[in-house]
């Protein structure tokens, strides 16, 4: 079965949905927040003129999502999948960023939920990559499972750092992803 890219994904939290052209409008109203992009390496990417740029790559990716709160319909942010390797069934996330009303944790770890359930139905392992200095998306990628796997090309004058998680550390239980610690596995809710 081919990787499914841009899928729609919802929960009681999160409506993702593939990014249009008309979307434009509404996700800058986000990225135009510099706080947003404080410890990303494109830290300049609430300008108009380079997140017109990032807004194309994202629609030519064929891979980015916009996030929707469920209950409001208000636009938070958006993300992505990227680089399917079907030969190592492994795919990126990443390029997300969220409205800071959503900052903390239960929105960001729901959106990874969403994507990372929806990608191991094609893949074993999930890789993101991020800027080295970036402690706030380490830590939020710690928080869903994955480990620090080296530096991007393996040469830390990259400046981003990878992360992975593999399909073995998660469990199907009730509807809810959950870590499997790597000595037992995780509890049915």
């Amino acid at each position: 079965m081919p990787f499914d890219a841009q899928p729609t994904l919802e929960s009681e939290l999160l409506r993702l949905r593939p990014l249009r052209e008309d979307d434009f409008d509404a996700l800058y109203a986000v990225a135009s927040d510099p706080l947003v992009w404080e410890q990303h390496p494109n830290s300049d990417r609430h300008e108009p003129g380079v997140f017109r740029e990032f807004f194309r790559e994202a629609m030519a990716s064929g891979g980015a999502l916009l996030v929707s709160d469920a209950a409001t319909g208000a636009v938070i942010g958006s993300s992505r999948f990227h680089a399917f390797r079907e030969s190592e069934r492994e795919v990126e996330v990443g390029w997300t960023f969220l409205a800071r009303a959503y900052w903390g944790g239960r929105y960001n770890g729901e959106l990874k939920r969403l994507m990372l359930e929806h990608a191991f139905r094609f893949v074993d392992s999930v890789v993101l990559v991020i800027g080295e200095t970036n402690t706030r998306s380490r830590r939020a990628a710690e928080k869903i499972g994955a480990t620090f796997d080296g530096w991007l090309g393996g040469d830390a004058a990259s400046g981003k750092v990878v992360y992975r998680v593999g399909s073995g550390k998660w469990e199907v239980g009730s509807g809810k992803w959950e870590v499997r610690s790597e000595k037992a596995p995780a509890s049915k809710r």
